[in-house]
């Protein structure tokens, strides 16, 4: 069979972007060469509906092993009881949960999206908000935090059968604890999304989701490192479950209506070669070094951000808890969108953001969102981010000069080659 040059060509020059730049995106990380391995590997030509030892397709008793493997090795991970490893998505996962204990215009209350909430937790565009009632708490205007009392008030006043907490562009921890006591007054389940922070959180670096919430969902990607996918994972508290009383302290049935909310539910066929390098992951996390890994992610985060705090760059909620941080620019009148268009042409790569009470349009949106854990895989410490401030903010202050950019881009590629990325790819 013939070489695809073509195909191969573009993906050797997105070897080459990644390497040559800096990468801030939250969402994003650099997973280690085994993983990927992983997913390139022969399993991505097994189908196995079902679960191991209860599959509708023979020759499974390999993929078995494999997904068993990830499962139990994410349960150490986050000490949990109970985990599906099969959906493909974040977004995946908490569609499952949803269909599992909701039914159609059931409601549900999250972080409402421009506030730094994610599409899942009831956006009108999204499924979340076209098949449930979706409700919403803020932050504070003037904090930027989480405005807890008023999602107290909106759950006493309209009893969500669900609370969602966690976010997409939220830089703080979670009050689990506090959600947890006003949806036992309602009636309501708790689901934790965690993808942002899960890797911290793993680590006991952040409050413990699984001390509080009846369900946590994540992505495997962004701060556990791992390939582009979804878990749902699941304690043992079940007390007080609107409408499925009876299943208090079942994690069995309980896990069953999960397993059948994923397939046939949502999904068909699990993509074993993915949750074959989820399995490499979760057997990463549990090691040393992805603890020293997570301890330096919230360390150069910090370190960002006080940079960012001593250029006069105004963060939301004046710092950061976690591995990101949100800055609204109308301070230094330059547009999110600007901002991203610019700093990708000089090879520093984030992404532009709407902030809380934002006046412009999510196309333009007037902030920027900027993670580390892509760069601290690089292996960049507290003193770098200094050196990676610096750069945004010659770009931004220099915003129409394009020499000045193409300066920074040069400089951001001498910089990065001390911290090199896949030398194994040659």
């Amino acid at each position: 069979m013939q070489r695809d040059n073509q195909v191969f060509d573009l993906i050797n020059q997105e070897l080459q972007r990644q390497r040559q730049g800096i990468e801030l995106i939250a969402s994003e990380n650099f997973t280690s060469l085994q993983v990927m391995q992983a997913m390139g590997g022969v399993m991505t030509n097994k189908y196995a509906e079902g679960y191991p030892g209860r599959r509708y397709y023979g020759g499974c008793e390999i993929v078995d092993q494999t997904e068993q493997l990830a499962i139990d090795r994410v349960k150490q991970v986050f000490n949990c009881a109970y985990a599906n490893v099969q959906p493909h998505s974040g977004a995946q996962a908490n569609a499952a949960v949803f269909l599992a204990v909701l039914q159609p215009g059931d409601k549900i209350l999250g972080l409402d999206l421009s506030m730094g909430g994610h599409l899942t937790h009831g956006s009108p565009v999204n499924f979340s908000g076209k098949i449930y009632e979706p409700h919403f708490y803020t932050v504070e205007k003037e904090t930027g935090l989480v405005n807890y009392a008023q999602l107290e008030e909106v759950a006493r006043r309209e009893k969500p059968r669900m609370i969602v907490c966690g976010a997409s562009a939220y830089s703080r921890d979670w009050d689990f604890a506090r959600i947890r006591r006003v949806a036992d007054e309602v009636g309501a389940f708790v689901l934790a999304d965690i993808a942002h922070p899960a890797g911290l959180i793993a680590k006991g670096l952040l409050n413990n989701p699984f001390d509080h919430c009846h369900f946590v969902t994540s992505t495997t990607h962004k701060t556990l490192r791992g390939p582009r996918g979804g878990v749902i994972l699941m304690g043992t508290d079940f007390e007080n479950p609107m409408g499925l009383k009876d299943l208090k302290g079942n994690i069995r049935m309980m896990s069953n209506l999960l397993d059948m909310a994923v397939f046939p539910g949502i999904q068909g066929g699990p993509l074993e070669h993915v949750i074959a390098a989820k399995a490499i992951a979760f057997g990463e996390i549990l090691s040393d070094e992805f603890t020293q890994y997570a301890h330096q992610v919230q360390k150069n985060a910090q370190a960002a951000a006080k940079a960012l705090v001593d250029l006069d760059y105004h963060i939301i909620s004046g710092g950061t808890d976690n591995h990101l941080m949100l800055i609204d620019l109308r301070n230094k009148n330059i547009t999110g969108k600007k901002a991203q268009e610019t700093l990708d042409r000089a090879h520093i790569t984030l992404n532009k953001n709407a902030v809380p009470y934002d006046d412009k349009s999510p196309f333009v949106t007037s902030g920027i969102r900027i993670g580390v854990p892509a760069i601290t895989t690089r292996g960049m410490q507290e003193a770098h981010m200094v050196q990676v401030v610096e750069f945004i903010d010659r770009v931004l202050m220099n915003i129409d000069n394009e020499t000045e950019v193409a300066n920074v881009a040069k400089d951001v590629h001498k910089f990065m080659e001390q911290f090199p990325l896949y030398p194994e790819l040659g």
